[in-house]
């Protein structure tokens, strides 16, 4: 069997699943992903770069797609070279949503092609105008509505879709939802939990150790999205209301979602001066490796996730995983994961004050926070790579006729 993994970022969704594939003796992979894909060890990987951007003329609403066909259009020719070379794919997996796989048919009309489906754009309902810091504006709405052009070619060409969590597979226009399926890729929760004695060395030789008052915030980047204003903002009266309680906080000042600050180099400076606060008590780890990341959540008393409506970290199911006492934003898809007093806390993501309360709380160390750190950790293996790469298999494999012949 030949398996063809496409995904800009290579491997991204797809590490765990192409790992397990690579393994297997009867099975050959290959991957296409751009020039700056970190690729996967034991993996044949080919780069590619657009041989063009989008052009200056191009109406605003349509550069999106534009950039998507120079993407398909760069992808297909390495597909037809994989061809002249004699290697056809059983199976493509992509990810479509930079158009890489838009001619994949083209190539190879008679191959399975399986799309993840992460999110499909709206305007009213999901993280678009959901933030009233933010109003979204006619052009935007505009803009972004002609983004699901590219998604709604990928739904035509693709014979299965898979979105990792069941809010996300809503989105997608109804006529489309029997063709996706609900399949998360998984996390390592077998590299994920308590540590009792746990300790998070910092600058100038100081430590944190577990069982310390410590309140920890992880994202990519730190950014609206994630609500990290929201955080800095309820940060003030945290700090005074609990003189020895320190934070820590992980992530870049990169933007992955929406726009940097108008009067800032990065939201992060820009709420830092907004927000006073002592630095020998909020500690800024900028990015960090995954052993330092998962020391951080191993020492932490309260863990925040705030979100808007949008695709779901990684990192929640980390923390979980990591029986933190997680406090997370009353936000879709989080509500899926997190059940309020049972497995963590929700509250309003526009509400700091119910945060602090919460945060106060939990630092308080009352009976229940106990039951419901174990009761994360128990949830979180559900979303354990074996479980996330056996229903991957599953869906692959349960129409093996489906397969062309490659």
């Amino acid at each position: 069997m030949k398996v063809l993994f496409i995904h800009q970022n290579f491997p991204g969704q797809f590490r765990h699943l192409a790992a397990h594939l690579a393994r297997q003796q009867d099975v050959s992979v290959r991957a296409i992903g751009r020039d700056y894909a970190p690729g996967l060890q034991g993996i044949h990987l080919t780069r590619y770069r657009p041989h063009r951007g989008t052009g200056k003329e191009t109406h605003p609403y349509a550069r999106c797609f534009e950039e998507g066909v120079l993407h398909g259009q760069q992808v297909l020719r390495l597909l037809r070279d994989f061809k002249n070379q004699g290697w056809c794919p059983d199976l493509v997996m992509a990810h479509p949503g930079w158009g890489e796989s838009l001619y994949v048919k083209e190539a190879f009309p008679a191959t399975r092609l399986i799309h993840f489906c992460e999110y499909y754009y709206h305007t009213h309902g999901a993280d678009a105008g959901f933030d009233p810091e933010f109003p979204l504006s006619a052009h935007n709405a505009a803009a972004i509505l002609s983004r699901n052009a590219l998604h709604l070619l990928a739904l035509e060409q693709c014979d299965l879709g898979i979105a990792p969590t069941h809010w996300q597979h809503s989105l997608y226009p109804a006529v489309y939802h029997d063709k996706i399926k609900v399949i998360h890729e998984g996390i390592d929760v077998r590299k994920l939990g308590p540590a009792h004695a746990a300790v998070l060395p910092l600058a100038h030789g100081r430590e944190l150790r577990a069982g310390e008052p410590i309140v920890t915030f992880v994202a990519r980047n730190l950014e609206p999205y994630r609500g990290f204003h929201r955080f800095m903002r309820a940060l003030p009266k945290l700090l005074d209301a609990h003189p020895t309680v320190q934070v820590v906080i992980v992530g870049g000042d990169e933007v992955s979602y929406g726009r940097r600050p108008s009067d800032a180099p990065d939201w992060r400076t820009k709420l830092v001066a907004e927000n006073p606060i002592d630095p020998n008590r909020v500690h800024f780890l900028g990015k960090v490796p995954y052993d330092r990341y998962r020391q951080v959540l191993q020492v932490s008393s309260a863990h925040i996730y705030f979100t808007y409506p949008f695709v779901l970290s990684w990192s929640l199911l980390e923390a979980l995983a990591s029986a933190c006492l997680v406090i997370a934003s009353n936000t879709a898809p989080v509500r899926e994961v997190i059940r309020h007093g049972e497995n963590g806390w929700l509250v309003d993501f526009f509400d700091e004050n119910a945060l602090v309360e919460h945060i106060l709380k939990a630092l308080a160390h009352p009976p229940e926070t106990a039951a419901m750190r174990a009761a994360a950790r128990k949830h979180a293996q559900a979303y354990s790579i074996e479980k996330g790469i056996e229903t991957y298999m599953n869906w692959i494999m349960r129409n093996p006729e489906a397969i062309g012949s490659g």
